[in-house]
């Protein structure tokens, strides 16, 4: 009986951790595809382009000459910068470049979703598009974007983004097919109807649509569900291009991962009596890709620990076998930034990392500011 409970376990523990990117996919793939609207807009839409920056100046020069070749090709662009208080010569870059934009200077560290609030209560444009001050946009990303917006029902519309440098370590290689997985995940949701949510680096929304929140939340999720919640499409453009650096270090992602992950919770508890009103195939997306996700470090412990009890009742011996070959790999891949180790061990830190961040945002942590990450530069 014991034995068939601990076997069952491990099998749910499997099933779990490959949900959101085997199953979940598979079963994306069966729902009927929607449409975007073949309607033809009188004119395009009016845009601002919006990013918060801290720290930035060794991205900022490349920043600035991608924001020039935009605001060329679309002079009625405007450009809005947050400056969340920076210490390194970011504040003097972003106020050379006054013809170009507007800088907008924050009092000190007040974090980026504070910083993306004051610019959409600034910009007077239809749509707002937010991007990272580390991010590249493709220099027709504009053009492409806007025509989507003569689809009445679209409300938002995500960009799809392109990594950078994922050779250059195992951290990175994690990082960079985590994420093609994760804009694969989105090009199938948006197929089927709303993608569930967006990330900071390239998106946009109907400026009327734009909510209030608080400062701890993420402020591009909160954002793009708003839309969602509106009634309106939550879309992916696979033509709409940026591009951005991998983060190369273990402790970069690691400590990014966990303030990423405990925001992530404060905005699912900030927008869970919202989440409940979705419809149910949007409550099922977004269970898949977020909830169970998230909580992938608990489906790896609970795996791991059932194994472990089912060698134990067999002989005592072969569980601790089994975890001293564990550790041994373990501490082995610790040390390596190549090889076929090193990978497994920086998607178990992954999730570590991310239930940690959960676990904290549980009991009250929150993180409100954020620094680049230095191994990107």
């Amino acid at each position: 009986m014991i034995d068939g409970l601990l076997v069952a376990l491990i099998g749910l523990s499997v099933i779990l951790l490959i949900w959101p990117f085997a199953l979940y996919p598979l079963i994306l793939r069966l729902l009927p595809a929607r449409t975007i609207a073949a309607e033809t807009a009188a004119a395009p839409p009016s845009a601002a382009l919006l990013f918060c920056a801290y720290d930035e100046a060794a991205a900022l020069p490349a920043k600035i000459a991608n924001l020039r070749a935009l605001k060329a090709r679309h002079p009625g662009l405007e450009i809005l910068a947050y400056d969340d208080g920076s210490s390194d010569g970011t504040t003097a870059l972003l106020a050379e470049a006054g013809d170009l934009l507007t800088l907008v200077p924050g009092a000190g560290r007040a974090g980026k979703a504070h910083g993306m609030k004051r610019l959409a209560a600034l910009a007077a444009s239809d749509i707002l598009v937010f991007t990272d001050a580390n991010v590249l946009l493709a220099e027709d990303a504009i053009d492409r974007l806007l025509p989507y917006y003569a689809d009445s029902q679209v409300g938002g519309v995500l960009g799809s983004l392109r990594y950078i440098g994922g050779d250059s370590s195992a951290t990175a290689s994690v990082g960079g097919l985590y994420w093609r997985l994760e804009e694969h995940l989105k090009d199938l949701e948006s197929r089927s109807g709303n993608v569930m949510g967006a990330d900071g680096s390239i998106f946009s929304v109907r400026r009327a649509l734009y909510p209030d929140f608080p400062d701890d939340v993420l402020d591009d999720l909160t954002v793009s569900m708003a839309v969602v919640f509106a009634g309106r499409r939550l879309i992916k453009a696979r033509d709409v291009l940026a591009y951005e650096r991998l983060v190369t270090e273990r402790r970069d992602e690691y400590g990014r991962k966990i303030r990423i992950a405990a925001r992530a919770w404060h905005t699912h508890r900030h927008l869970r009596p919202e989440l409940r009103r979705m419809c149910g195939i949007d409550q099922f997306k977004y269970a898949s890709r977020k909830l169970v996700r998230w909580f992938g470090g608990l489906w790896l412990m609970l795996g791991g620990g059932a194994v472990l009890a089912l060698a134990w009742r067999s002989t005592p011996f072969a569980a601790m076998v089994l975890f001293l070959i564990g550790l041994v790999l373990l501490m082995a891949g610790l040390q390596m930034r190549r090889g076929p180790l090193a990978p497994l061990v920086d998607l178990l830190l992954a999730y570590i990392a991310t239930l940690r961040g959960i676990m904290l945002a549980m009991r009250g942590r929150t993180f409100t500011t954020w620094a680049p990450a230095k191994s990107r530069d």
